[in-house]
């Protein structure tokens, strides 16, 4: 029987991000994909042309929808816009017996903004606390903790101030560094670098959505943390690689490059 794993996020009209990358990517890895719909946006190869939350009351009833009947595996956070969503959705993970990964959206691949100012300390003191992995890029990093990164030795002095808001496990994403693609992943006491080479593909939409999702899908279907997260890296790195130009400005990851590579 496959896994269940249930994405908390806003709905990606260029279909790039968010939960349609997310329902891709758990299609892609063998998963049952379904979604809680946060916020409604307007976005394409460009940019966020408009977003508009729901009410926390419909976010709550789609979550209970879900995990009263059908159950989850494993819980995927995306966009969450406001300190009211964040404390409505982080109150139903503490609830939830499943493991969760938080990515902590802040700031769209294009610049926008993806989450008010006032919901930060919502993040910090409510949702951090209850995330298995917290998967924060270096710009969120910033937002969150202050801590700026510009070196790879920088990405532990990230991990710790992000661990001390209370994630059992963090992924700090070195992405925006130059030279090999490096993350870290630790708890602490343990520490991962996952490393990938750099492609000179600027279509990477969906890159945070993607690999949250992806680690949750393997967390899914019972891998360890740093089992989920290398196998994870491996299926971004892939799909980073396969990424493809859709409209006139920054396209998609190719979430079904593993589909395709499986079939030959």
């Amino acid at each position: 029987m496959k896994p269940n794993v249930l994405t908390v996020a806003g709905s990606d009209s260029g279909g790039g991000a968010g939960i349609q990358a997310d329902l891709k990517t758990m299609l892609a890895l063998g998963v049952h994909g379904m979604s809680v719909v946060t916020a409604v946006t307007a976005q394409n190869s460009l940019g966020v042309q408009g977003a508009w939350e729901l009410p926390a009351e419909a976010v709550r009833a789609q979550y209970r929808s879900v995990v009263d009947d059908i159950g989850v595996q494993a819980v995927k956070t995306g966009m969450l816009a406001s300190a009211e969503l964040v404390e409505t959705v982080a109150e139903l993970l503490a609830g939830t017996d499943a493991p969760a990964v938080v990515d902590p959206v802040g700031i769209s691949k294009h610049g926008d903004s993806l989450l008010a100012d006032s919901a930060l300390d919502a993040v910090r003191t409510k949702l951090l606390p209850v995330a298995t992995v917290a998967t924060p890029n270096l710009d969120e990093v910033a937002q969150l903790t202050g801590v700026r990164v510009e070196t790879e030795e920088q990405l532990r002095e990230a991990a710790a101030a992000v661990l001390a808001y209370g994630p059992r496990w963090v992924l700090v994403k070195g992405g925006h560094l130059s030279g090999d693609a490096v993350d870290l992943l630790s708890d602490g006491t343990e520490e991962h670098w996952l490393r990938a080479p750099r492609y000179d593909n600027r279509h990477t939409h969906g890159t945070g959505c993607t690999l949250a999702s992806a680690i949750a899908s393997e967390l899914a279907k019972g891998r360890s943390v740093p089992e989920a997260v290398t196998a994870a890296k491996e299926y971004v790195t892939g799909a980073i690689a396969a990424g493809f130009a859709l409209g006139g400005g920054i396209g998609p990851v190719d979430h079904g490059w593993a589909l395709r590579s499986a079939a030959l």
